[in-house]
């Protein structure tokens, strides 16, 4: 599902006049990272890279080059002999990341309100209404993440969205996790989509304190579901081990 990747993941781009072995560490990165955003790589697993370059068509260069692009991301860990696995990340580090992100998004969001046009808005209604349909864990994630940015797209803070993307990006499999919890609990995505209508709502009339305070309920209420369950395996899944929870005593 390759949106769950391109829904507002960036990718290094350079400067648009990179050779040809940009271009293929660039498409490689974006298979790569599809894979572990939807749990066919699993926190912990190696990346086999001899393997995916021949599945791939391609040679280790291009290989090599999506996996430091997904280090820098905090998606990928690479090892000085050249071995390469999916990072696991903690119950601490998730709590960290959840503490931060509930600053620093209402920031971001309060940035990118006044300079959202009419095009943007009605692409929010329209990913608001598919979100209120019976979906799949992987497509929830996936339109939720894009709903999200598009959220953000009004931005003139590059920097801020980088750090929050990269938050994300580290904490994919817990929030995968949420996904697969939410779609199974209709009293929980009847909650959500209250609180999107709400959003959506202080959104496109630019009230932005009102917008800024539902955003942040939203990240907080994710981030006390997973710190409940964090001790469940049958409810976080195998793409986060048992070794990877840390302490979750909150």
């Amino acid at each position: 599902m390759q949106e769950v990747y391109d829904a507002g993941l960036t990718i290094l781009k350079g400067n648009g006049m990179g050779d040809e072995s940009d271009l293929a560490g660039d498409r490689v990165a974006r298979i790569i990272a599809e894979r572990i955003m939807t749990g066919r790589l699993a926190a912990g697993e190696p990346i086999k890279q001899d393997e995916l370059a021949v599945e791939l068509g391609t040679s280790r260069i291009p290989v090599r080059d999506a996996l430091r692009i997904l280090e820098k991301r905090g998606m990928v860990s690479l090892r000085a002999n050249a071995s390469a696995k999916v990072v696991s990340r903690t119950v601490e580090d998730m709590d960290v990341s959840y503490r931060i992100r509930e600053v620093l998004e209402p920031m971001l969001l309060a940035e990118s309100i006044p300079h959202l046009g009419e095009g943007a808005i009605d692409a929010l209604r329209q990913l608001k209404d598919r979100l209120a349909d019976d979906l799949g864990y992987e497509e929830y994630l996936a339109l939720t993440r894009e709903f999200h940015v598009l959220c953000f797209s009004g931005h003139r803070a590059p920097l801020l969205f980088h750090i929050i993307e990269w938050l994300w990006d580290t904490t994919y499999s817990y929030r995968a996790a949420f996904a697969r919890m939410s779609v199974a609990d209709e009293e929980r995505l009847r909650a959500m989509r209250v609180e999107r209508e709400l959003l959506f709502d202080a959104i496109s009339h630019r009230e932005v304190d009102l917008a800024q305070r539902i955003w942040a309920i939203q990240v907080r209420r994710t981030h006390k579901a997973l710190l409940r369950y964090a001790d469940r395996a049958d409810l976080l899944g195998s793409e986060t081990p048992a070794g990877a929870r840390g302490n979750s005593s909150r």
